[in-house]
C-alpha cells in the first residue's frame, strides 16, 4: 500500500478558545499504480485531507490530532521535520491545484518555474533542466515548447496553464499525484483533453493518482476507487463500478442524481435535502419539463451582426485588432431561454457583456423595446440598465465585500428611484431575500458570511430588485457543488414561470444548457456555427464543432 491514512482529525482554531472539526475520522488507503477519487461537495473536508498530506495546512491555526497516522511507504509522514516534509513533496509526492493562475508565479517564466523544481530536488544544472522541462511541456501536450517554455502564465490558455502545474508536478516522476479539483473551471473539451492526459500519465510512470472533486460523474471514466465524503466523514468507499452502479449510501445516490442528465429534464432537479429527507430515493418517476420554440413566440431582443474587436499591443507602437465577436445574430423570446455554449475564447461572454454595454460594440445592432440597446448615448441607456441585467460567474468577486446584504440590495433601488422611499425598499429587499431562499437575517450580515451557492443567491436577489425583463447569466452555475448546482438552477426556473424573465444562459457545462435552454447557439472563434432547439441540436448535432463539444461530455452525465 502506497498511502494509508488512520483516523485522521483535523480542527481549525476560530479564536483563542474554540475549533472547528473539518475532518472527523477518515481512514482510507491508496494503493500502488491505482486512481481514488476522494468526491464530496465544498466543505467535506477533501482538500483539507490532501492539503494535510502535503503539509500545507497553516500551522497556526490547524489542528492535528496526535493519535492520526498518514503512513507513505511506511513512513510516518505527520511526524516528520518541515525539511524532511520538503524533500518528499514535490519529488515523491506532488499536487496539481485547482486554480493555475493563483499557483503559478505571474511573474516568472513557466520554464523557469518548471525548472526550480528540477534544480531544487534533482540538482540539476540551468541547461539540463531547461532540456527537461522542455521535454515535460512536449510531454504533457504544450504545442511549440521551444517558444512557450519563455513564456509567461499569463500568455497561456488555462488548460495550457493548467498542463504547466502538471509537468511541474510529475517532472520529478512522483510515486503519489494529487490532483485537487484540476478541471472544475475548464470547458468540456479541455477537462475531457486533462483527464485524459492524467490517466495516460499514470499508466505511463505507474504513479498512483488521487484524484479530489465534487463531480462523480467526472470521475466514472478515471477512477478505480471512489472514496465519498461529506461534513469531514467517510460515507462510502470501494470499487468505482460497484460505487456508480449499486450506491449504498443515500448520499452517494444523492450526489450521482442532482447533477441534470442529458436524457432527461424534470421540473425540478431533486437536491441532496430530498435524498437525505427520505423525500426522493432516485426510483421515482419525475415529472418532465417541454422546451423549444414556437414562430409564435414573442421576440423581446433581435441581435443582429454583432461585432466586437480589441486592439492589441504589438511592439513598442504597433497594434492590431484581434475579433472577439464576428458577426453574432440571434432572436430571444419572452419567458425563454437561450443558451450559448463554446470553448474559453470563443466570444460567448464577450457577447453578453457587449449587450449590457460593459464592452462597447464595435458593429451590429440589438434591438429591445424599439431601440437599439447599441446606438443609444449613455444617458438613454441608463432607464435601460433596469430592464437586462447579469449574473456574474463569481460572486466572490461581484459583491462588495465592505457592504452587507441590505446595502447591496438597497443601493441599485436607490439609483434607479424604485421604492419611495428606504422603509418600503427595505421590505421589498427582504421580500426578494425570501423569495430566492434566505432568512431575513441575511439582511445584516455581509457577503464573506455566506456560502458559495448562497453568495449566488444574493447576486440573483440583487439582480430582481431591478425588476428585469432579461437575464444574461454568465456561467453562473459552473463553479457550484452539483446540490448547490441544482437550487440554483431550479430558482431560475421558478422566478422564470413566475415573472415570464428571458434569459442568455451562458455555460460551457453542457448537461446544465441542455436542461434550462429552450434553444442553443454554439459558438466557435466569435461566430456562430450552430443555433437550434436544445432537443434537436443534441439528438441531431450538424456542425463537426457541436459533434466534438458533445462527444467530450463525461459518459456518466
Amino acid at each position: 500500500m502506497l498511502l494509508q491514512v488512520r483516523n485522521l482529525r483535523i480542527s481549525f482554531r476560530t479564536d483563542k478558545k474554540n475549533t472547528v472539526e473539518a475532518v472527523k475520522g477518515i481512514s482510507f488507503d491508496i494503493p500502488q499504480h491505482r486512481t481514488v477519487a476522494l468526491v464530496g461537495e465544498s466543505g467535506s473536508g477533501k482538500s483539507v485531507s490532501s492539503l494535510a498530506v502535503m503539509g500545507l495546512l497553516p500551522p497556526q491555526t490547524t489542528v492535528i490530532d496526535p493519535q492520526s497516522s498518514v503512513l507513505f511507504e511506511g513512513r510516518e509522514v505527520l511526524r516528520q521535520s518541515a525539511a524532511e516534509r520538503r524533500a518528499m513533496c514535490g519529488k515523491e509526492i506532488a499536487m496539481i491545484f485547482q486554480e493555475p493562475m493563483s499557483s503559478l508565479n505571474p511573474v516568472f517564466t513557466v520554464g523557469f518555474q518548471i525548472g526550480e523544481v528540477l534544480r531544487l530536488h534533482m540538482g540539476m544544472d540551468a541547461r539540463s533542466a531547461r532540456e527537461r522541462t522542455l521535454e515535460l511541456l512536449e510531454e504533457v501536450g504544450i504545442p511549440e515548447p521551444a517558444s512557450k517554455i519563455d513564456a509567461y502564465p499569463s500568455q497561456m490558455s488555462g488548460g495550457q496553464q493548467q498542463r504547466v502545474m502538471i509537468a511541474m508536478a510529475i517532472a520529478c516522476k512522483p510515486k503519489l499525484l494529487i490532483a485537487d479539483e484540476p478541471t472544475t473551471a475548464l470547458d468540456v473539451t479541455i477537462q475531457k483533453q486533462i483527464m485524459e492526459l492524467i490517466a495516460s500519465l499514470q499508466k505511463k510512470h505507474r504513479m498512483s493518482v488521487l484524484f479530489i472533486t465534487h463531480d462523480l460523474g467526472l470521475v466514472a471514466e478515471i477512477a478505480d476507487e471512489v472514496i465519498v465524503m461529506r461534513h469531514g466523514e467517510v460515507r462510502e468507499s470501494g470499487d468505482a463500478r460497484s460505487v456508480f452502479s449499486e450506491p449504498k449510501d443515500q448520499y452517494t445516490r444523492a450526489l450521482l442524481h442532482c447533477r441534470p442528465r442529458l436524457g432527461a429534464r424534470p421540473v425540478r432537479l431533486p437536491v441532496i435535502k430530498d435524498y437525505m429527507e427520505g423525500r426522493f430515493d432516485g426510483s421515482e418517476q419525475l415529472p418532465q419539463r417541454s422546451r423549444g420554440s414556437s414562430p409564435d413566440d414573442e421576440i423581446v431582443l433581435d441581435v443582429r451582426g454583432l461585432k466586437k474587436s480589441f486592439w492589441l499591443r504589438e511592439g513598442l507602437f504597433g497594434k492590431r485588432e484581434f475579433q472577439a465577436v464576428k458577426g453574432v445574430s440571434f432572436m430571444l423570446a419572452r419567458g425563454k431561454t437561450l443558451g450559448v455554449v463554446g470553448e474559453s475564447g470563443s466570444g460567448k461572454s464577450t457577447v453578453g457583456l457587449t449587450l449590457l454595454r460593459l464592452h462597447q460594440a464595435s458593429g451590429g445592432s440589438a434591438m429591445f423595446a424599439g431601440r437599439d440597446l447599441l446606438a443609444m448615448s449613455a444617458r438613454e441607456f441608463q432607464p435601460f440598465k433596469r430592464r437586462i441585467q447579469i449574473i456574474f460567474q463569481n460572486p466572490y468577486a461581484s459583491l462588495n465585500p465592505r457592504f452587507t446584504v441590505g446595502q447591496i440590495l438597497l443601493e441599485p433601488m436607490r439609483l434607479h428611484r424604485i421604492g419611495a422611499d428606504d422603509a418600503e425598499r427595505t421590505r421589498l429587499a427582504l421580500a426578494l431575500l425570501e423569495r430566492v431562499g434566505l432568512p431575513q437575517q441575511a439582511y445584516h450580515r455581509y457577503p464573506h458570511e455566506f456560502s458559495g451557492g448562497q453568495r449566488q443567491r444574493i447576486a440573483i436577489a440583487r439582480c430582481l430588485t431591478m425588476k428585469p425583463e432579461i437575464l444574461v447569466c454568465d456561467e453562473s452555475v459552473s463553479a457550484l457543488d452539483v446540490s448547490v448546482q441544482a437550487q440554483v438552477l431550479n430558482l431560475l426556473q421558478d422566478l422564470q414561470d413566475e415573472f415570464g424573465l428571458s434569459y442568455i444562459f451562458i455555460s460551457h457545462d453542457l448537461s446544465v444548457v441542455k436542461y434550462i435552454s429552450d434553444q442553443v447557439m454554439v459558438m466557435h472563434k466569435g461566430e456562430v456555427v450552430e443555433m437550434a432547439d436544445s432537443d434537436e441540436l443534441y439528438r441531431n448535432p450538424q456542425h463537426p464543432y457541436t459533434r466534438s463539444l458533445l462527444a467530450a461530455i463525461p459518459k456518466a452525465a
